[in-house]
């Protein structure tokens, strides 16, 4: 599973663990936590790739 891979389904596991809690402090930690991931998305999908 390549990096890009992994990030994606931890945001979906996190919103999805999300909408099945009711604890206000926890909600807002896996909110954070998928914000993290989608920066670290949008930061290696706009990377420079090294030539091979």
């Amino acid at each position: 599973m390549s990096k890009l891979q992994d990030l994606e389904d931890q945001i979906m596991r996190a919103e999805r663990l999300e909408r099945s809690i009711t604890d206000m402090l926890t909600i807002e930690r896996l909110r954070q936590f998928a914000a993290e991931c989608r920066r670290e998305v949008e930061r290696l999908s706009h990377r420079p790739r090294c030539a091979a």
